[in-house]
């Protein structure tokens, strides 16, 4: 992703960083906030003894998941990505877990894979399986209906990315090379797995692709018009446990932070079937080496 545009721009950059000031749209954004703002998410990791203080510039995590929501099923995250922010080196680490992987699902007391901790038992237990995992508190989380990737897209005037392989699915023929999306045809582009030679990993590439494609379009909205329709499909597709004046700080303090990013990844594992089913088996040593890095980088011992 680049580095002037992430995670915490898909709700404060767009609007607060250019419009926070700007009277009826402050309120507007504000109110938004608030609408998708669910404080019964869980507030504070077990991992931390007190919450963290953003006024006072302590490194954090967020989890973005990307949720495929179908009609009378809650849907599966499959999108899982971490991020930590500390602003004393200045600094942000991603990195993608496979939503595939096979690891434990905290309060379901079983093995699985890890895209269905969402299905069981919603955020908080998406929340508890990433930490158990990776071995680090979750501070923040931010959840997206991957189905409003067809309407932001839309409302942004398409996304351009960079395509790596050729391929077709659902009679979208999308070629290798640089390509410009609609909203329907974003989503097949970031749904497509079997046909990609890196299977799940390509796939994660082109989800980061179309969000980033998604940031950069709307950081340069400039129509009243559009900023309210984006609001609109926030409300009704994102929810999040970060409150609004938490992004205010967030904004104001790790600004540096978002703009020197390193990305992490999960390449050295295999896949293998356990009772016909196809998982994804962490490396031991490679899940060690992440976590210790994501561990130092929120400070902690």
């Amino acid at each position: 992703m680049s580095k002037k545009i992430i995670w915490i721009t898909l709700i404060s950059c767009f609007f607060i960083g250019g419009a926070v000031y700007a009277g009826s749209l402050y309120n507007d954004v504000s109110t938004t906030i608030e609408t998708i703002h669910e404080p019964e998410i869980r507030k504070v990791s077990e991992l931390r003894t007190t919450e963290v203080e953003l006024v006072k510039k302590e490194p954090f995590s967020l989890l973005l998941l990307g949720v495929d929501e179908r009609e009378h099923d809650k849907g599966r995250s499959d999108t899982i990505i971490i991020l930590t922010v500390n602003p004393s080196t200045d600094s942000t680490k991603m990195v993608s877990i496979p939503r595939d992987t096979y690891t434990e699902i905290i309060g379901r007391d079983k093995l699985d894979k890890i895209n269905h901790a969402y299905a069981f038992g919603g955020n908080d237990m998406a929340l508890n399986t990433v930490e158990n995992l990776l071995n680090i508190p979750i501070d923040y989380i931010i959840q997206v209906n991957m189905e409003s990737f067809l309407e932001i897209v839309d409302i942004v005037g398409g996304v351009t990315v960079d395509n790596a392989t050729f391929f077709e699915v659902n009679g979208y023929p999308f070629d290798k090379g640089t390509i410009h999306l609609d909203g329907e045809q974003a989503l097949n582009y970031v749904r497509m797995r079997m046909d990609d030679p890196l299977g799940d990993f390509g796939r994660q590439v082109r989800q980061k692709q179309v969000l980033q494609a998604i940031l950069k379009e709307g950081a340069s909205l400039n129509s009243l018009w559009k900023y309210k329709d984006f609001l609109s499909s926030i409300q009704q597709n994102i929810r999040t446990n970060m409150t609004f004046g938490q992004m205010i700080d967030i904004q104001k303090g790790y600004k540096n932070s978002i703009n020197n990013m390193e990305t992490l990844a999960f390449q050295k594992g295999k896949g293998q079937r356990i009772n016909g089913i196809w998982y994804y088996i962490m490396d031991h040593e490679e899940l060690e080496n992440v976590t210790k890095e994501l561990r130092d980088h929120l400070g902690l011992e």
